[in-house]
């Protein structure tokens, strides 16, 4: 049996990224593991178990290449209205299908995060 536990993404900014996961999707740092060369912080809300892992290398100075950006996280919201409205005022949509009813939001390096609403 296997459980999923967390998705990593490495990110250039710690604090600018917990921040903008703290306001565009409700996620707060978890735990917390701090390291000479890098921090990593797990964020989380009470909706799931499943943790974002923000990776911050102390030395990166350069952002990361994301090469075509194919990966992307999807998060389920029960007013997908309200979430688009924030996500409009705080300038992150990035691509809207809405046709399916969905659309994404990019974090300050660059991921792709797929809004959903609940089915």
């Amino acid at each position: 049996m296997f459980k999923m536990i967390h998705n990593n993404l490495n990110v250039l900014d710690l604090q600018k990224s917990m921040a903008f996961y703290e306001k565009a999707l409700e996620l707060r740092e978890v735990r917390r593991i701090e390291n000479p060369d890098f921090t990593i912080v797990y964020l989380g809300n009470r909706h799931a178990a499943h943790t974002l892992e923000l990776t911050w290398l102390r030395d990166r100075t350069q952002p990361y290449d994301l090469g075509d950006n194919e990966f992307h996280l999807a998060f389920e919201t029960d007013d997908i209205d309200a979430a688009h409205r924030l996500h409009e005022e705080m300038g992150c949509i990035c691509y809207e299908n809405p046709a399916m009813g969905i659309y994404f939001i990019e974090d300050p390096d660059g991921y792709w995060l797929e809004i959903c609403p609940c089915k």
